[in-house]
């Protein structure tokens, strides 16, 4: 997609420029990767067992690794290379752990962890067809990224959607023995599984309101499944969803800590850290006024614009 430029209300195109070296992307998303991708930078360079990863980080919502591999060239297997790098990491976790701790001064145990939530990315300007189709899988834990420079200095990271799709990577899994053994601890969460949760209809039409509803706030805003709950994302999360049996429970997240405008007092602050430094927390039953829940997600919506 070409961008442009206002100029005395004229649209002059920004050129897009190319990364000299795969090391020039890495250092750029590295150095920013808490602002890109909201996850802390672990390590660079982590080889072990004749692998090499580019970029280790560590997911804090998750509670899982995330490994961030950057191409420049586009003759590469999302697939093979992505299930590699995930078997290394299942195969060698006490490695992992040590790096971790090591590297960030803290004492993370081998149950603090949810290895079913580790992924891999794969940043590069571009992908090939054949790679886009590669991850047309309902259940692939990887993510295609494209990262494009412009002689503005602006940069541009485009995350690859594939269609919904009902084919799982089980259908291939029997015949690569590298893929059934990831398969088998590592899980990616679908809506249908957390709408589950719900013990009635009307639980899920609160959810399915207040879903379109905060989706319609901006066409930007991203909307992820987790092993635990949903989560609504702009610049950074500003919305949690959790699907109970009987209601909806939300966790709305503040940069900063403001001043709710909250006359009925139905959030209070969070003490679960996990949600964020500046969040508060509300339950939502079928019966409640949705208009005015939604009131309180716009104003997290609005701290995190």
């Amino acid at each position: 997609m070409p961008l442009f430029e206002m100029n005395n209300e004229k649209l002059e195109p920004i050129k897009k420029v190319s990364f000299p070296l795969e090391k020039d992307m890495q250092k750029l998303t590295e150095d920013n990767l808490d602002t890109v991708f909201n996850l802390e930078f672990v390590a660079s360079e982590f080889q072990l067992n004749n692998l090499r990863i580019d970029t280790l980080g560590y997911d804090v919502e998750s509670n899982a690794f995330v490994i961030i591999e950057y191409k420049k060239t586009r003759n590469f297997s999302v697939i093979d290379q992505g299930y590699a790098y995930l078997a290394l990491l299942l195969n060698n976790k006490a490695d992992f752990i040590l790096e971790y701790n090591e590297k960030m001064d803290k004492s993370l145990k081998r149950e603090d962890i949810d290895w079913s939530q580790s992924r891999v990315l794969f940043v590069a300007p571009n992908f090939t067809n054949h790679q886009k189709g590669a991850i047309e899988f309902k259940d692939l834990p990887m993510e295609l990224w494209e990262i494009a420079k412009y002689d503005n200095d602006t940069v541009l990271f485009n995350q690859l959607r594939s269609p919904d799709s009902n084919e799982s990577i089980e259908t291939i899994s029997s015949k690569n023995a590298k893929i059934k053994d990831v398969t088998q601890e590592v899980k990616v969460y679908k809506e249908e599984d957390l709408i589950k949760n719900a013990s009635n209809e009307a639980v899920i039409e609160v959810y399915n309101k207040l879903k379109d509803n905060i989706l319609n706030l901006d066409e930007d805003i991203k909307f992820n499944v987790t092993k635990a709950y949903f989560s609504f994302s702009l610049n950074s999360i500003f919305t949690y969803l959790i699907i109970n049996q009987k209601n909806i429970f939300l966790a709305i997240n503040f940069k900063k800590r403001g001043r709710l405008n909250d006359p009925k007092s139905l959030a209070e602050p969070s003490k679960h850290t996990g949600w964020g430094k500046h969040a508060y927390t509300f339950v939502v039953n079928p019966d409640d006024d949705l208009n005015y829940a939604m009131d309180l997600i716009r104003q997290a919506y609005e701290k995190n614009s």
